[in-house]
């Protein structure tokens, strides 16, 4: 795994530098990169079984989703993409069936509609959770965009945690851990899948 940045470095000072590291990967080889992870994660038992798939909508620079939300709806594969609610400072997973339902909101991200179909606890019993961040450890934990609206998700989540990561994201020395973030089951990279064993 690359370095990071030291343990010593606060989360702010993280998200400053793998923000400035991501903006300076070449769009080409961002693309390579997203298709061999996108590659991995098909190839992965726990994804492949999952009878949900729960994922961000990638923005910006982030490990696209985009290509795989689409080939999986039209693979008849179940999809959940999150709302957020930013006076509660949480997210809710709504079933979509095609990227045209969703629409501009927190921060540009692409959402559900309110009245999209809210995925209920046993349904996501085995399903899988693709979760962003900017930079994650080997024993899981990531550091993400400081909202905690994943975290407040994932600490009662059922399914299988994995974070999307390429490889300049991956940090060889531990992160900071707060009280309340949730580390990863599993990590998938380009060519590279994880198991995380969380030092907690």
């Amino acid at each position: 795994m690359a370095s990071s940045y030291g343990t010593d470095a606060d989360k702010s000072s993280l998200r400053s530098n793998y923000l400035r590291v991501r903006r300076t990967i070449p769009a080409r080889l961002r693309i390579s990169s997203d298709d061999a992870i996108r590659s991995t994660l098909r190839s992965f038992g726990v994804f492949a079984d999952a009878p949900v798939v729960l994922t961000y909508v990638s923005l910006g620079a982030e490990v696209d989703t985009r290509v795989l939300i689409e080939d999986l709806l039209e693979e008849g594969r179940r999809v959940a993409v999150p709302l957020v609610d930013r006076v509660e400072r949480s997210m809710i997973f709504r079933e979509i069936f095609s990227l045209g339902e969703l629409a501009p909101g927190t921060m540009g991200i692409l959402e559900p509609a309110p009245d999209a179909p809210r995925l209920t606890v046993p349904e996501m019993v085995r399903s899988a959770c693709l979760v962003p961040g900017l930079v994650f450890d080997g024993s899981g934990h990531r550091v993400g965009y400081g909202g905690g609206y994943y975290d407040r998700f994932l600490a009662f989540y059922p399914g299988n945690k994995i974070g999307l990561a390429r490889v300049t994201q991956l940090s060889s020395n531990p992160l900071p851990v707060g009280e309340h973030d949730v580390p990863m089951d599993f990590l998938v990279s380009e060519g590279s899948v994880w198991g995380c064993h969380p030092n907690l």
